[in-house]
């Protein structure tokens, strides 16, 4: 019942203002007399024009939410097809309607999470269950063959698994937040997150199908590597456990991304995750296709299937414990089980690129890379504590890429599309770049903040001391797009040398190049962990010990072959201490190692007067501009000369025991470039 009065009105016994009513308009918005009319009689003024096209709140929403696949900022021409024919079909989706289109996504991502026991993939639809209006009945089964149930159906076969794919980070947001316990927005706008028990990686969990057909022969195995074999049977059994898992869920996250910025050697690969935090994260460090791209995807070059939140059977063959990271490269997959640490993803499709790229005659690096306005770019190796991401973060230069790298004959390109910065500690003043970067999109793993404020405190390391941000790269105000450059000209080995024997900066020869790159050296310092009285030295093969597929060896004969054919050349810079050991010396100070890599970018370097010391048989500078003289060669900052020599002598002992495991391992038909590399090490 309604009754008016004067200005009011009332509706159901309760009196209200007129003008707070609805403005009630006819769909389509009316003719313009009707309007006049309305407007005349003084019950609706029409300031909104056409009408939307919706009639309840959930059709709104569809409209106000414009559909878009995320895009990475390109300035690079058209994709062209992988050398080994694998994007051909690609071009065939430029041809196809929407529909037929949608429908070829969902039987590829059917045909992703089949199982090898079963006959078919599960019964996949576009969409999140929440939203009950996205379910599609398009994609029922009378559309597909593949959908039609056998006689043997289950169970789980009658259920639907939808797929959320290629969400936004504003998309991913919401579900982390609603669906995830331990997902918040920090005070910057950054999404921070909780990675479960496993806050780092798990190295001795990480195994390699071995098989007689390619990777027995090709792999390296045995001591000092890090590839623990598995047979193809185990990790049948574990992807089994991995896809059942994920199709038991009502929703699972599908990615599907690029790896490597060189359009002529890029690799497909889709991630499919039960979390939310792990699609953002991978949308962040994988290369972010553009919409076109992402229509003409085709099938995956490899595929990652996390099922972190479940545990492998420990009773299972090779397990040790309840986490398994297997990767199957005849079959081009990877399964996680165990932990929910994203890390593990990062680092396994690294891994997968050391095994896949050498054997199309590219170098992969584990390293950082920029370049200057000139053109010139220089490539960083280090190990933790070396410097290599102060070194490499420089305002007067591009950044390339922070960790990850291919050299092929088209330049170098970085191999992500984002970066997995250490936050511990993390200041605005020390580290800028990475501060500024972590705002809307960036995801936190494992820190700590403020229950009321959500302002972060980077100190904090209640929860682990491996906290991390993963942002894309083009947070960085200095980041090339897209991330790739010429030729390096310069490769930089940085080692944090502890015993305070090795030069402030070294010029090396190839031979020695290889030898100090398959060394990979630096040392951890007392006082850094429990019981640790003396500096300890740390090797790790290629920088990069934990990731490489091939025999270091493989590795180093291909930086020097690409070093000589294209002119660059290798340095040995020490960051460590001068003057003494650590406790007795002092650090190198940051301003003189900033000094002497500007003269290696801008070449003064090579026009320096050189001398060599003793034992390693390194070439030095005697002078240069901006650094003390005396610092240039370690024996004039001891004191105790005796004792330097002591310190030289068994550094480089060290040095020798570590190169045993490779010194039998022979290069080319006739093994001389080993004893070439041998030769450059130090002479006791």
């Amino acid at each position: 019942m309604e009754a008016e009065t004067g200005e009011f009105t009332f509706m159901n016994g309760v009196m209200v203002a007129r003008n707070a009513l609805p403005r009630i308009q006819t769909r389509g918005g009316g003719d313009a007399k009707s309007k006049k009319e309305e407007n005349d009689n003084g019950m609706c003024h029409d300031d909104s024009g056409p009408t939307v096209k919706a009639q309840t709140i959930d059709e709104l929403h569809s409209l106000q939410r414009k559909r878009s696949a995320p895009t990475t900022p390109r300035r690079s021409a058209p994709t062209t097809p992988l050398k080994d024919g694998s994007g051909a079909a690609a071009t065939a989706f430029a041809t196809i309607s929407e529909e037929d289109r949608e429908k070829i996504q969902l039987l590829s991502i059917s045909a992703s999470l089949a199982s090898l026991t079963r006959e078919n993939g599960p019964n996949v639809v576009k969409g999140d269950p929440a939203r009950k209006g996205e379910t599609t009945p398009k994609v029922s089964s009378a559309h597909y063959h593949r959908f039609v149930p056998n006689l043997n159906v289950t169970d789980s076969y009658l259920k639907f698994t939808h797929f959320l794919h290629n969400l936004s980070p504003a998309e991913l947001y919401e579900q982390a937040i609603r669906y995830e316990k331990g997902s918040f927005i920090t005070s910057t706008g950054a999404l921070a997150t909780l990675s479960g028990a496993k806050t780092g990686r798990s190295p001795r969990d990480r195994r390699i199908v071995k098989d007689d057909a390619t990777t027995a022969l090709e792999l390296w195995w045995g001591k000092g590597s890090p590839n623990i074999e598995m047979d193809e049977h185990t990790f049948l059994v574990n992807r089994e456990r991995a896809v059942d898992y994920l199709k038991s869920l009502e929703k699972v996250y599908v990615n599907d991304q690029f790896l490597n910025w060189d359009p002529e050697n890029r690799i497909k690969v889709r991630i499919v995750s039960a979390r939310a935090y792990h699609s953002l994260f991978m949308h962040n460090m994988c290369i972010r296709p553009t919409p076109e791209e992402l229509e003409d995807f085709g099938d995956p070059d490899f595929t990652i299937y996390n099922a972190g939140q479940f545990p492998c059977n420990r009773y299972t063959h090779y397990m040790t414990s309840s986490t398994s990271i297997d990767v199957n490269l005849a079959r081009r997959e990877m399964v996680i089980l165990g932990t929910q640490y994203a890390g593990e993803m990062k680092k396994g499709l690294f891994s997968v690129m050391h095994y896949l790229m050498p054997k199309r005659g590219i170098l992969s690096l584990h390293s950082g890379c920029n370049m200057g306005k000139d053109g010139d770019v220089a490539l960083f190796f280090g190990l933790s504590g070396t410097g290599k991401t102060t070194l490499s973060t420089d305002h007067n230069r591009l950044l390339i890429g922070d960790d990850e790298h291919c050299w092929s004959d088209n330049g170098v390109s970085n191999i992500e599309g984002g970066c997995y910065a250490k936050c511990i500690d993390l200041s605005r003043e020390k580290e800028p770049d990475i501060w500024n970067a972590i705002k809307f999109g960036t995801v936190l793993e494992n820190v700590v903040f403020d229950e009321h404020t959500r302002e972060v405190d980077y100190t904090d390391k209640s929860v682990t001391e491996n906290t991390r941000a993963a942002y894309p790269i083009e947070f960085i105000p200095n980041a090339k797009m897209p991330c790739v450059g010429p030729h390096p000209r310069n490769v930089i080995l940085l080692a944090c040398d502890a015993f305070g024997v090795l030069p402030p900066v070294s010029k090396l020869n190839l031979p020695q190049t290889m030898y100090h790159f398959i060394s990979g050296y630096t040392a951890l310092v007392a006082g850094t962990e429990d019981g640790i009285k003396e500096p300890q030295a740390t090797f790790s093969a290629c920088f990069g010990a934990a990731f490489i597929m091939l025999h270091p060896t493989r590795y180093a004969a291909m930086l020097a072959e690409k070093m000589q054919k294209y002119g660059a050349t290798g340095w040995l810079v020490n960051t460590g201490w001068s003057g003494g050991r650590y406790g007795v010396g002092k650090r190198i100070k940051l301003q003189y190692t900033r000094k002497i890599i500007d003269a290696i970018h801008s070449g003064k370097l090579l026009k320096a007067n050189y001398k060599k010391t003793d034992v390693f048989g390194l070439e030095i500078p005697t002078e240069l501009e901006g650094v003390p003289s005396e610092i240039l060669d370690p024996i004039n900052t001891w004191e105790d000369k005796a004792e330097y020599r002591e310190m030289l002598l068994k550094l480089a002992g060290l040095f020798k025991k570590n190169f045993e495991v490779f010194a039998t391992y022979k290069i080319g038909k006739d093994g001389t470039l080993t004893d070439e590399i041998l030769a450059a090490g130090p002479n006791l």
